[in-house]
């Protein structure tokens, strides 16, 4: 007896059609390169050449609690750099204000963004609670992250400046990083570090106490800058910003490189 002739219904789908497998844990390496490649796609599709971040608290909301005018700074400060960066299109986006994508600041940073009719990038990610894609997000520059690292690899490979606006446990981290990479020199560009609301970083975090107890040299203090303004804000970032606008310099940010003298520059 010969045997049945196969049903297309019996045929199992080519691996990437797969969603048994791409959820599965054999699969977690291609899920994080997904991570990476399609924000890169849609980066160079909208010719985002380098961001401006924003970081703060999802809780701090337009009209809520003694805290609320960092709201409006936020906003104001996102319209006021977003006006001044559409100078300098010349085929690709400049200064491009980038948040979390979530409510409170980040929000605030997008809305200020779309006041000013520039785009404006959301780097969302799930959460229990609190997290969900604000409306104010640019379309094509939304995007919803599952890996925490690769969320945070797209904040500091194209930022040319970090805002961190009063935030609790997820902004210390996010802050934190950044310094981080700036400090050991893993960043290879020179950013410009604002913390925006002196009175409550400075309460939050005694820096200086960090260095009476020799856990961070003396200079590490000239990594950021306090600032309690929008203008006070806006002047500094400028000033920042103007060594990238020089002609020569590259348009794909350096990050990583190694500081072996064994190895070449870039290993």
């Amino acid at each position: 007896m010969s045997n049945p002739t196969p049903q297309h219904s019996d045929r199992r789908p080519v691996a990437y059609l797969n969603d048994q497998f791409l959820n599965s844990p054999d699969a977690r390496a291609l899920r994080i390169l997904a991570e990476f490649l399609e924000p890169l796609a849609h980066f160079r599709r909208e010719k985002v050449r380098d961001t401006v971040v924003f970081f703060g608290s999802a809780r701090l909301r337009e009209i809520e609690g003694p805290l609320a005018k960092y709201y409006d700074h936020a906003r104001i400060l996102a319209r006021m750099l977003t006006e001044w960066s559409g100078q300098f299109m010349n085929g690709t986006h400049r200064f491009v204000v980038c948040s979390g994508g979530g409510p409170g600041i980040m929000e605030a940073a997008n809305r200020g963004a779309q006041d000013a009719n520039g785009k404006s990038v959301g780097l969302n990610i799930g959460l229990p609670f609190e997290q969900f894609p604000n409306p104010y997000i640019t379309p094509e520059l939304s995007f919803e992250f599952h890996y925490f690292f690769m969320r945070k690899f797209w904040f500091a490979y194209l930022a040319k400046a970090l805002i961190v606006f009063p935030g609790g446990f997820g902004t210390l981290d996010e802050m934190m990083e950044v310094l981080t990479l700036v400090q050991t020199q893993k960043l290879a560009k020179k950013m410009t570090v604002l913390l925006y609301g002196s009175d409550y970083w400075k309460e939050i975090i005694n820096f200086q106490a960090l260095v009476n107890y020799g856990m961070i040299a003396e200079e590490d203090l000239e990594l950021f800058q306090f600032v309690d303004e929008p203008a006070q804000a806006f002047e500094l970032l400028k000033a920042g910003l103007a060594q990238y606008l020089q002609p020569e310099t590259p348009e794909t940010p350096a990050i990583a490189k190694s500081t072996n003298p064994q190895k070449p520059a870039g290993a």
